[in-house]
């Protein structure tokens, strides 16, 4: 399984924000422009917090059972990938979502901040974008949490196989 690059996630974010920025002043252009909700941050802050207690509970479970503690409850490999694939595609979904959310905020700071109700969903986009962020980064430990060590094997000064 490939390592996440941040990288790309930038990139998603980045693309998804230009999008739905101009995607917002179309929208404002013909009608009403929908409301960012107050659910958006709250759940993708849930997330950041599962997926931040799971690497947690991995780290502690993975030390112990390095340091060969009796009675350690060792982590199965494949718990150990779904953990993985859960981080991973949690944080290509929270770039996605907080690209969204991030060019739908910029343009209502640039257009909307003269309407209250317009000022408010400003907030719940920023507050979204920042726990978009902290999904991101739970995930990137996640994975980093669970990274297998390099093989030495094909390493040069390794000596050939007779």
């Amino acid at each position: 399984m490939k390592q996440l690059r941040p990288a790309v996630l930038a990139g998603i974010f980045a693309v998804a924000a230009v999008l739905s920025w101009a995607g917002a002043r179309l929208w404002n252009a013909y009608g009403t422009l929908p409301g960012v909700p107050l659910a958006a941050p709250v759940v993708l802050a849930v997330i950041a917090v599962v997926l931040l207690a799971t690497a947690l509970s991995l780290r502690a479970r993975l030390k112990a059972q390095r340091e060969r503690r009796p009675g350690a409850k060792g982590v199965e490999p494949l718990m150990a990938a779904r953990a993985v694939v859960f981080g991973q595609a949690s944080a290509l979904v929270a770039a996605l979502v907080a690209g969204m959310y991030g060019g739908v905020g910029v343009f209502l700071l640039t257009e909307a901040m003269d309407v209250p109700a317009r000022r408010d969903q400003a907030w719940y986009a920023a507050f979204s974008v920042l726990a978009g962020a902290a999904v991101i980064a739970a995930a990137l430990f996640l994975e980093h949490v669970l990274k297998l060590p390099e093989d030495d094997d094909e390493s040069p000064e390794a000596p050939a196989p007779a």
